[in-house]
């Protein structure tokens, strides 16, 4: 008898300790070296090489005994997530820890949204009906049948929409409040809206590379995405600390090659600037883009020759100049030197060249802020100022380090 309780017990521990694990916890230590805080510094943390023994389905994210919004995002489409991404304050000159814990159990757990994403198609009746993503072949046109042109995306500051078309354009909604509008207003408010202080579009893009767009470059002036085999627009990640949204291009006949390009865009919580990514299918070799700034109508301009490139200016934003005032916003780019080939200028805009020879990827930043931001800026001075202190600040990225 006390053989066979020995054994029963035996075979519980085994179990016990056969029992796959359904947690993994770790420390992100996150360093700061600059000499100024970092507000809402996004946090992004890669889960593509992480051993967890599990599929992951849910994750929270400590601040001391604090949870703080966090989100899962798969960015490849194979319904695993790629990366853990999360906003912080870290002091200057200082660092902070967070733990997180992934979990194999699926979490109903919800956070105020900070950011927001929507495409939506129209269909025979004028309804709108959401979309998360959409190909068409390069000759197709389906432009006028997506409501606002494509994908629009926001956080509290401002929002973004992209054009689905050949010039595959980054246009700008100015708000007089931070706060979150588009699922209401879906880019063009009512009269009602407007008179609560809802914002609207503030900048007319017509053939300019608008907010920092990515185009290709014949020696004398920014080109369209076209032609390509197919093109496709599509929300990866809506939110609630970020929205990443993607624009790809297949076969771009582009300087005698043939491109497969992805351009992704992504908006933090708390942030107006936009991180803008491209992801080429193979090294490039020698060909050349371009982006930078619209030259809006009447425009000043601030370059420090080496990447930035900003605009102050007013015009209106549409075409109706009767129901509409005119708008005046500032632009800027940030390029990182390394991929800086000349500061170039063509009608409709302020440019750099660029180039990435035997590379794949290509990373930099744009941004706007329109005048009628209670919470913006008010002069071409004040604006300047801005976009300087902005790129130093791109310049002194926090440290991620990951501990078990």
């Amino acid at each position: 008898m006390k053989n066979i309780i020995t054994l029963l017990l035996f075979a519980c521990c085994t179990c016990m300790f056969a029992q796959p694990a359904t947690e993994k916890s770790f420390t992100v230590e996150v360093t700061n070296n600059w000499k100024k805080e970092k507000t809402d510094e996004p946090i992004v943390t890669c889960l593509r090489n992480l051993e967890t023994g599990f599929h992951i389905q849910s994750a929270t994210v400590w601040d001391g005994d604090k949870e703080i919004p966090s989100q899962l995002d798969d960015l490849t489409g194979n319904r695993r997530p790629d990366e853990l991404a999360f906003v912080a304050n870290i002091p200057a000159n200082g660092s902070k820890n967070f733990r997180v814990v992934l979990s194999a159990e699926k979490s109903d757990r919800s956070y105020d949204p900070r950011v927001y994403a929507q495409m939506m198609v129209s269909d025979k009746n004028g309804k709108h009906v959401k979309i998360k993503a959409l190909t068409i072949p390069g000759t197709s046109n389906i432009y006028n049948q997506l409501h606002h042109h494509g994908p629009a995306f926001e956080s509290e500051l401002v929002a973004y929409r992209l054009y689905f078309d050949q010039k595959q354009t980054i246009d700008a909604y100015g708000k007089f409040n931070k706060g979150l509008e588009i699922e209401e207003s879906q880019f063009y408010p009512t009269d009602e809206q407007l008179a609560r202080g809802f914002g609207d579009d503030v900048l007319r893009v017509s053939g300019s590379c608008g907010v920092g767009t990515l185009k290709g470059w014949n020696g004398t002036k920014a080109l369209h995405v076209e032609p390509v085999a197919a093109r496709t627009e599509r929300i990866l990640a809506y939110g609630p600390v970020r929205t990443v949204v993607e624009v790809e291009a297949n076969d771009w006949q582009c300087q005698g090659s043939e491109l497969n390009m992805i351009n992704r865009y992504t908006l933090y919580a708390g942030h107006r600037d936009l991180l803008v990514e491209t992801f080429f299918e193979k090294p490039l070799a020698q060909e050349v883009f371009c982006t930078g700034v619209q030259d809006v109508k009447g425009s000043v301009s601030y370059s420090d020759h080496e990447g930035l490139i900003g605009c102050w200016g007013t015009d209106w934003p549409v075409n109706d100049t009767i129901k509409y005032a005119k708008e005046t916003v500032g632009l800027a780019t940030c390029i990182p030197a390394r991929y800086v080939i000349e500061e170039v200028k063509d009608k409709p805009n302020y440019l750099y060249t660029i180039g990435a020879p035997g590379e794949t990827y290509i990373r930099y930043y744009t941004t706007f802020t329109s005048m009628k931001e209670t919470f913006g800026y008010k002069t071409p001075e004040a604006w300047f100022e801005h976009i300087k202190a902005w790129k130093e600040e791109l310049e002194h990225p926090v440290q991620i380090t990951l501990r078990e």
